[in-house]
C-alpha cells in the first residue's frame, strides 16, 4: 500500500505502531480505504484472527431490527466501503469464507454489550454518529492483541447530543492517552476534484 501524501503515510505509521488510532477528516480522504486495506493485508497475512466492522445506525434513523434478511444483509450496505476495499486486497470468494466461518464479521452497536474481542483490527466507522455511552460500550469489548481504528469527521455529526467522539479526543487529549489522533484536512482530499470541490463548497457554508 503507498501512501499518496504525507498524512496518509503517518497514518499508516500510527497503525504499524500503536494498538489504537484515531483518524479525523473530511469525506475523499482515503480515511476508511487505508484502514480496511491494512486490515485485510494483516488477516491475509495471518496477524490477526479476525475483523471486526462497525459503525453506528444513525445515518437511517431506525434501528438494524427494522429491515429484514441476515445479519449481513442488514449491515452490509452501511459496510460497503469497507467491504469492497476488502474484497479487493483478499478477493470476493475469500472474503465470503471468511464471513461464513466468522472470521469477518458486522458488529452493529445493538448487538455488541456482552461482546469481547482478542487478536482482532476492529474498525469503528463514521464514529461521530455514536453517543459517549455507545463509545464506551464499544472501547470495553477490546481485549488483548487487538489493533483499533476510530474513524470519522466531527463536522458531519447527525446527533442531537454530544458526540461520543468527540468525548474520546476530549479524554486523550485531556489525560494525555497513548492514543494518536491523526488529522485530514481539505488539503489531503484524494478521491477526486469533483469531491474536494464539493467538500470545500459546503464548509464554506459549514453543512
Amino acid at each position: 500500500m503507498k501512501p499518496l501524501n504525507a498524512t496518509q503515510d503517518d497514518y499508516l505509521d500510527a497503525l504499524k505502531r500503536n494498538a489504537q488510532v484515531v483518524v479525523l477528516g473530511p469525506a475523499g480522504t482515503g480515511k476508511t480505504w487505508i484502514a480496511a486495506t491494512y486490515a485485510a493485508d494483516l488477516f491475509r497475512q495471518r496477524r490477526i484472527r479476525k475483523i471486526i466492522l462497525t459503525r453506528p445506525n444513525v445515518p437511517s434513523g431506525r434501528s438494524l431490527g427494522f429491515f429484514p434478511g441476515t445479519l449481513e444483509e442488514k449491515f452490509g450496505p452501511w459496510a460497503a466501503p469497507v467491504i469492497e476495499a476488502i474484497k479487493e486486497r483478499i478477493g470476493a470468494a475469500a472474503y465470503e469464507i471468511a464471513v461464513k466461518n466468522g472470521d469477518i464479521e458486522m458488529v452493529p452497536f445493538e448487538v455488541m454489550r456482552g461482546r469481547s474481542w482478542r487478536d482482532a483490527f476492529i474498525l469503528l466507522d463514521e464514529a461521530q454518529n455514536a453517543t459517549p455511552a455507545e463509545m464506551k460500550t464499544f472501547l470495553t469489548r477490546i481485549g488483548e492483541d487487538c489493533t483499533v481504528v476510530i474513524n470519522g469527521d466531527v463536522s458531519q455529526c447527525d446527533l442531537r447530543e454530544t458526540s461520543g467522539l468527540r468525548t474520546v479526543i476530549h479524554l486523550i487529549k485531556s489525560q494525555m492517552l497513548p492514543v494518536p489522533i491523526v488529522e485530514f484536512t481539505l488539503n489531503d482530499i484524494v478521491r477526486s476534484g469533483v469531491c474536494e470541490m464539493w467538500v470545500r463548497a459546503f464548509e464554506e457554508v459549514h453543512c
